[in-house]
């Protein structure tokens, strides 16, 4: 068994980790950026090293940093989490010659399944169905025209280095084509370094179903069933499960052997992923489902095969790595219950899904039985605006789906955090979806009818009041007050709201200044309406401004230019995702302090609409 392991990753899959490491007695070592210097992996890992500034770029993946790191504590094995590094094939290679052992496939395995085109081509050879579409190299825009236009619209334009939702989008008209492609490529030239593109046809109700696979270097090759990873939004999973509804036994042994098929096709060692898209217009059957991909890593939805198994697959990734055999054959491997996985986002949906940074001042998370909580982070650290903004993975496991679903739900609902936004209030509203209650999920769900799931929520009646009484004194209550008629209700603010809450009488003999509202997973500071305060900024003043730090990628107007209500302004990169800003109403764009790959801070002013007069 290895002695000593560094984990080339951040966050909760580090966590995730080290948890594993530290009960089989494994040494850990951790690595971080300026801005993790206080993380939560670096603080429960053994021994730490500092490997760069803030940007990934120029600390977590750098490969030449963390070997070097590995080999200055003594660490014998590199564990590559998932992202960053994971599938990096050259970096695989890059840890054996260095003699050490690579927690996950060989470098051959990884650059077989790397490119989605050459992927494809390899799985149909090996008699796993694949969707159809051009996968070749000519990747003249006018000529992928030409191909989707043989496929039929719907299609996908997907980078063929590309995962996580990243470089990836939906294209429904022939019009609408070449700014996608362009729009697609730039994402993936920066997320992946790589600009190529594949085109393939769109399943008009499609499921996400992928199958968790396992192989050791003795050829034996196991899988662990399917997940469910469905619900999702533009792309990015939101809520996965185990198993997939609706999969009776006949089409998941039909399923689950593709999946073999196509890991012992590039001789597979260690934990993978062979994610299929099925047709969920009807019953799931083995003729309506192809292959998609191969993520040659574990993936973050894996605790939900873990919960249903009582595998510990991190465990098995290093007795693997070690040299072992699997600890279990495909007999010995068996289903038991339910779970669901929820992503805990700091975003806020009633904006759009922007990423919200800053320090988490309240933390907390919900219990319930079953329940599970992978995170990265503490009450009092910071959510940076360098990496993913995620908060945690929490999951649950129930008898059966219904009872996985209302435990997810409580969990939520449970959890607390400020002032960060999270995105805990849409996840217990797509929990409660009748369609993904029912089990009758595809990936265009959100899309449909997520515009209600974003909506702000607010608290309740009952909680806003209580809240307001412990804010008022007792003497300003009804009944209570001397040569004046008695009060009825007051003027708070609300996260800079004004709201009229009602009194009960039930003040405090020592008013607090402010109170933190909890309720639906979500957080509100409630203080005194003050007519001299600042609460909330104005709008329609055609000011645009920066939602978030990040990078100018793309300014579509000039200084003068006439421009109509939506019209896309510009483009900026932050928390590796692509955010458009546009015109807020029809006007002239009176000022534009936006360059093309500035460096920008939250609320900098970007530009300013005049608008047009009548």
């Amino acid at each position: 068994m290895i002695q000593s392991l560094l984990i080339a990753n951040r966050g909760e899959i580090a966590c995730r980790v080290i948890r594993t490491a530290r009960e089989l007695g494994i040494r850990t070592v951790a690595v971080y950026s300026d801005a993790d210097a206080d993380a939560l992996h670096v603080r429960e890992a053994d021994e730490a090293v500092h490997i760069g500034p803030s940007a990934v770029r120029e600390s977590y993946l750098v490969g030449e940093k963390i070997i070097a790191a590995a080999k200055q504590t003594g660490a014998e094995a590199i564990h590559p989490g998932y992202g960053f590094l994971s599938e990096n094939a050259a970096f695989a290679q890059a840890v054996k010659d260095a003699g050490l052992i690579w927690v996950g496939p060989n470098p051959s395995s990884i650059t077989a399944m790397g490119l989605k085109d050459a992927a494809k081509t390899l799985m149909a050879a090996a008699g796993v169905p694949v969707t159809p579409g051009y996968m070749g190299a000519n990747q003249e825009p006018a000529f992928l025209a030409e191909e989707a236009a043989k496929i039929g619209y719907p299609v996908l334009i997907k980078a063929v280095a590309g995962g996580g939702g990243k470089g990836m989008r939906l294209v429904e008209a022939p019009a609408d084509f070449v700014d996608a492609l362009a729009s697609c490529k730039r994402e993936a030239a920066s997320s992946f370094g790589n600009d190529h593109v594949l085109i393939e046809k769109y399943i008009a109700s499609p499921r996400h179903i992928e199958v968790q696979v396992f192989g050791d270097s003795h050829g034996n090759v196991v899988h662990l069933f399917e997940r469910d990873c469905s619900l999702q939004r533009r792309h990015q999973k939101v809520i996965e499960e185990a198993p997939a509804p609706g999969m009776d036994s006949a089409t998941r042994e039909a399923l689950c052997a593709a999946a073999v098929r196509a890991a012992r096709a590039v001789d597979y060692v260690g934990a993978g992923t062979i994610e299929f898209i099925a047709d969920g217009s009807g019953k799931l059957s083995a003729d309506r489902i192809w292959f998609m991909e191969m993520n040659t890593r574990l993936q973050v939805e894996h605790p939900v095969t873990e919960e249903i198994t009582g595998v510990d697959l991190v465990e098995w990734q290093l007795r693997v790595a070690s040299g072992e055999a699997l600890p279990m054959s495909q007999e010995d491997l068996t289903i038991d219950g339910w779970a669901m996985e929820a992503r805990l986002y700091a975003e806020d949906p009633a904006k759009g899904f922007l990423p919200s940074i800053g320090k988490l001042e309240l933390l907390e998370f919900g219990e319930a039985e079953g329940g599970r909580i992978d995170t990265g982070v503490y009450q009092g650290a910071e959510v940076s605006p360098f990496y993913d903004p995620m908060i945690a993975k929490v999951i649950a496991w129930g008898e059966d789906r219904e009872e996985a679903r209302e435990r997810l739900g409580e969990m939520l609902e449970d959890s607390a955090v400020w002032p960060v936004r999270t995105n805990a209030s849409f996840l217990v509203k797509a929990l409660q979806h009748p369609d993904f209650a029912a089990g009758k999920v595809d990936t265009g769900l959100i899309g449909r009818d997520g515009e209600a799931m974003a909506e702000a929520p607010r608290p309740s009646d009952e909680v806003l009041e209580a809240a307001a009484n412990s804010l008022v004194p007792v003497r300003a209550l009804p009944g209570f007050r001397l040569n004046a008629a008695p009060a009825q209700s007051a003027w708070f603010s609300l996260d800079g709201e004004k709201v009229e809450i009602a009194l009960t009488g039930e003040g405090s003999e020592e008013p607090d200044d402010a109170v933190l509202v909890t309720e639906q997973g979500q957080a509100w500071l409630l203080t005194p309406w003050r007519r001299d305060g600042v609460h909330g900024g104005a709008d329609g003043s055609g000011a645009i401004l920066a939602p978030m730090p990040g990078k100018v990628i793309a300014v579509a107007v000039a200084e003068g230019q006439a421009v109509t209500k939506g019209q896309k302004l510009l483009t900026l990169e932050a928390m590796k995702m692509e955010h458009t800003l546009t015109a807020p109403f029809d006007g002239v764009v009176a000022e534009l302090n936006a360059v093309t790959g500035a460096q920008i801070q939250v609320d900098a002013l970007l530009a300013r609409v005049e608008p047009t007069e009548a």
